[in-house]
């Protein structure tokens, strides 16, 4: 699993106006409308067995639960005209809902 440098560059955007340093916490959930749902939260902390996944200094955290279902995948950072938003480039999704939140495997 890897943070895109995209990622790592709004992070630090956002830590910066936030004034304090921020990770992205990623994780998968059942539900959605493909089976499983990805779930976004900046944080400021990590729990003792988070694995953590580094890019320019920048953090993000995926539980041990979600690992399985990430691995090879990259967490990269989208501006198009549609929004802006973290998104999941994940090698092991078998297919994806349109808006690209859940995912079946």
């Amino acid at each position: 699993m890897v943070l895109a440098a995209s990622a790592a560059r709004r992070l630090a955007k956002l830590g910066a106006a936030e004034g304090r340093t921020l990770m992205l916490r990623v994780a998968v959930d059942g539900g959605g409308c493909s089976g499983f749902q990805y779930r976004f939260e900046l944080v400021e902390t990590a729990q003792d067995d988070d694995l953590r996944v580094e890019c320019d200094g920048q953090a993000a955290l995926v539980d041990p639960v979600s690992v399985p279902f990430l691995k090879n995948a990259e967490i990269a950072f989208i501006d198009e005209l549609a929004g802006a938003q973290f998104v999941v480039r994940n090698p092991n999704a078998a297919s994806s809902c349109g808006c690209g939140v859940s995912f079946s495997i």
